[in-house]
């Protein structure tokens, strides 16, 4: 099953879609692996990310502008500035507001962006679709990898639910 970003097109009008997966991220001096949970409704976005056996969880919620970050207890931080914010707490640039729409395979519509083999680019990162599973009738990434030359983000998607 190959990528192809036109068979793909109608998921920008699904307005509700999560996925639970496992996700890598690697910078030039850190990385880590997480367990990841992600709820996409109209207004907000709320990723979960933990650790084996649910260890450490923390929980993104991204609304508009508002990002806010939920380390569990009273440990709760809320910024305007959510790719910022998220470069501080992760100690690594993640373009959250794109990845949204990078995640099932898509460009952010706002933005221009050049074909390339398996995927795109797109505002300076790479985006390959290594992978794709069947959901529903249509096709959505299973495996996928987002670069660039400071940040790479490997992504297993291992369920998708789309409404």
């Amino acid at each position: 099953m190959r990528y192809s970003r036109a068979a793909m097109n109608h998921l920008y009008d699904v307005e509700r879609w999560s996925f639970d997966g496992r996700l890598a991220l690697t910078g030039q001096t850190d990385s880590w692996s997480a367990n990841i949970s992600w709820q996409h409704a109209p207004e907000l976005e709320t990723i979960k990310l933990s650790g084996p056996l649910g260890q450490g969880a923390v929980v993104i919620s991204l609304a508009g502008n508002v990002v806010t970050i939920d380390r569990g207890g009273d440990d709760v931080q809320t910024s305007t500035q959510p790719e910022e914010f998220i470069n501080q707490q992760l100690g690594m640039f993640v373009p959250v507001r794109s990845l949204r729409y990078w995640v099932v395979g898509l460009p952010e519509p706002s933005n221009t962006y050049k074909d390339a083999d398996a995927g795109f680019n797109q505002d300076g990162w790479l985006n390959e679709y290594k992978q794709m599973q069947m959901v529903n009738d249509g096709v959505m990434p299973h495996k996928m990898t987002v670069m660039n030359d400071q940040v790479k983000l490997k992504l297993i998607i291992d369920r998708w639910v789309l409404q």
